[in-house]
């Protein structure tokens, strides 16, 4: 199968264009024939070694975080899926490697795709719907009425975000430019902050709720809109030891990330909030909800461009710039 991989870590690694041999599949997992894949900020992370401390990989390593196809083959012990139906998600992190004709999944990490979505569609969803179902679900547990801050509204991430957020009943601020003003607007957000020109820490207060997609200043700063009690979930953020602990990581780099999140634990301490780092699960039961509200048209997806596997190198650079709106997507077949 053709597969786009790196052989090493590194900003200017070069993506390959190889073959590769189709992966096996055991009992409960699915080989799934690769139609479209999506690029997330995940994906350049991995490519740059920037998350090496949290997911070791081996080399040649095939990228790639989401995706949507067919199934081709099922384990012996799958009965959920039969070749033929048309699926979508996020393969769990010991397996990524969507930027490829062919993958093995568990079972449980698929569901089947939304059937008013084409197969680019599709692809936009998984990585970017299961981080933003989880924050504000089974973090935030978001109420109908309550203010959140979403960052960087008409990006990947955001575009999705909004729609789920409004869908939940809660008001919604976010930031964005003037390029991006009439998109988040028109996805239904409530308030949108300029953030070239205003300060969304000198505009907003008493907010239940941020959801971060950027880290470094603008996280720092987000703690001082939320109300006592307030939650902001990063995605972008640094790791803290609590998430050392959920994770499992072991008592060392538990105690590392306790010493680089300093700051961040001082600022929750002090503005009497809570801070959480999310790393997403793999979810074929949770893709299963995101299909619902799909299909009943509460939430659409927002791609911004569509590039072939070929150009991936490409779609990777114009990501990496910062000013996609909405998702860039891969097309696989």
């Amino acid at each position: 199968m053709k597969a786009m991989i790196i052989e090493k870590y590194g900003k200017n690694a070069p993506l390959i264009m190889t073959e590769r041999p189709t992966p096996d599949i055991g009992e409960h997992d699915v080989l799934v024939e690769i139609h479209a894949a999506s690029l997330n900020p995940i994906d350049f992370k991995i490519k740059e070694g920037k998350v090496k401390f949290l997911l070791k990989y081996k080399f040649p390593l095939i990228l790639g975080n989401d995706f949507s196809g067919v199934v081709a083959k099922v384990g012996n012990r799958v009965n959920a899926f039969k070749p033929g139906d048309e699926v979508y998600g996020r393969p769990r992190k010991s397996r990524i490697g969507t930027l490829a004709e062919y993958i093995a999944v568990h079972e449980e990490d698929i569901s089947l795709k939304p059937q008013n979505l084409n197969f680019e569609e599709a692809a936009s969803i998984p990585l970017v719907g299961l981080t933003t179902y989880q924050a504000f679900s089974d973090i935030l547990d978001l109420q109908k009425g309550q203010k959140i801050l979403i960052h960087a509204g008409s990006g990947g991430v955001g575009t999705f975000a909004i729609q789920l957020a409004k869908l939940m009943g809660a008001f919604v601020a976010t930031t964005a430019s003037d390029k991006g003003y009439e998109l988040v607007k028109a996805l239904g957000a409530d308030l949108i902050i300029n953030y070239k020109k205003e300060n969304f820490e000198e505009l907003l207060t008493g907010y239940d709720a941020v959801y971060d997609t950027l880290g470094g200043a603008v996280l720092e700063k987000s703690f001082q809109i939320l109300k006592p009690n307030g939650q902001i979930v990063s995605i972008s953020g640094v790791p803290n030891a609590a998430f050392g602990k959920e994770a499992q990581l072991g008592w060392m780099k538990t105690a590392v990330l306790s010493i680089v999140s300093r700051k961040i634990t001082a600022l929750e301490k002090k503005s009497q909030t809570r801070y959480h780092y999310l790393f997403m699960k793999p979810n074929g039961a949770q893709l299963k909800i995101l299909k619902e509200f799909i299909e009943g048209g509460h939430i659409k997806p927002v791609i911004d461009k569509v590039y072939n596997l070929r150009d991936a190198g490409q779609a990777f650079h114009y990501l990496e710039g910062g000013s996609a709106k909405g998702k860039v997507v891969i097309r696989i077949k």
